[in-house]
This record gives structure tokens, sequence and C-alpha cells, in this order.
């Protein structure tokens, strides 16, 4: 689900804010209401607050809060604010058993190309694969220039089957020549797995036929 961030808040947000000037405290109190506006209008003065704890309590009540308008309020905002807080505050996420709630930080994670890069090849090397397959697919969306460069990283040195048949998938896409020698050594480096050697030459007929 592609996240809208908005570049402005609608006059009764921001009329809100003005109007009621909560603490901090009366905030985080109000994410727990009973009162689905009351935390939806917590959240979205979270936000306009900012700073890491904002940003801690917003990742925080992302997995408490199950209701879907809610988590959808809180995406938009972290997706607003964006920056190193935001991007830790989500990595543990993508462990989380919950798949939505997994998908729901990809998405914030693919609308921060700026905060995620820095970090991408650090990030790759977490020792879950499953993370790294979540992580392979937010490069999907990154919209990087060391895209391709990260992908071949995968393919060359992690030694998931899993991890590189994703990676492989996204260089079908956007492999270029400077990927065909690590497209060949992935075939390789696992002879005895059909779909990495059919993912790879498919990616290097595709890249032959461009070139």
């Amino acid at each position: 689900m592609p996240i809208m961030k908005p570049k402005t808040r609608g006059p009764s947000e921001a009329g809100d804010v003005a109007n009621r000037q909560l603490s901090f405290a009366e905030l985080v109190k109000g994410l727990t209401s009973g009162d689905h506006a009351v935390r939806l209008g917590a959240v979205r003065s979270l936000g306009i607050q900012g700073g890491t704890p904002a940003i801690d309590v917003l990742c925080q009540h992302l997995v408490i809060d199950s209701d879907r308008s809610t988590r959808d309020v809180i995406a938009v905002e972290l997706a607003r604010l964006g920056g190193e807080a935001v991007v830790e505050g989500l990595m543990p996420l993508l462990r989380s058993d919950d798949a939505a709630l997994r998908n729901i930080a990809i998405d914030i994670l693919k609308e921060l190309p700026t905060d995620v890069a820095p970090r991408m090849e650090a990030l790759l090397d977490d020792p879950d694969p499953d993370v790294r397959i979540f992580l392979v697919n937010v490069l999907e969306a990154l919209r990087h220039p060391a895209v391709e460069d990260w992908l071949v990283a995968v393919i060359t040195m992690d030694t998931n089957v899993n991890v590189v048949g994703t990676a492989l998938d996204l260089l079908n896409e956007v492999g270029s020549t400077a990927s065909v020698p690590a497209l060949r050594a992935a075939i390789a480096r696992f002879p005895d797995e059909p779909f990495v050697t059919f993912s790879a030459e498919n990616a290097l007929r595709r890249i032959g036929s461009a070139a």
C-alpha cells in the first residue's frame, strides 16, 4: 500500500493542534483512548511535535494499536517525519509475526530512500534471512543509484538461497551489464538450485538483449 505523505495538513487537523496545546504526556495518554478520534488526534499531534521521543512512541503504538485506520495515520506521520530515528524504530518490526505490521514497516521504509540508503549495506548483513528478504523488497522501490550494487553484493555473498532468489528477481528488472559476472557466479554457487539458474539466466538474456 503506497503511503501518501501530505505536504500540508487539513484545516481541521492543524486547528485541533493549535487549539489544544497538549503536553507530550497527555498526547501519549491519548493514544490509548477508547475514542478513535482522540487517538487519531494524538497521533497527528505527536507527528507535529516530532523528535525522537515522539517517533519512538509512534513506532511502539504501531505495534500496540491493531486498528487499520490508526496504523495508516501513524504510517503517514512516520513517513513524513523520516530520519534515522524512524528507520531505527521500524527495523524491529520486520521481525514481527504480524504480516500486516511488517508490510506497513516496509511501505514506510520505501518512502525514505535518503534515510535508508546509508544503512543498507549493514542492514543487508542482518542475521535473519527473512529480514534480508524484506530489505531486498525495500530496494525495489528505493530509487537509489546504488540499488544494483547492493543486489550484486547479495547474490555474490549471501549464503541463503531464498535471499539470493529474491535479489535475482529484482536484478531481472534493474540489472545492467555490470551485473553479468555476479549473475554467472550465482549460477556456479548454487548448481543444485534450478530457480537460481532460471532467474540468473533470465536476467542475463534480458541484459544481453538490452545491450
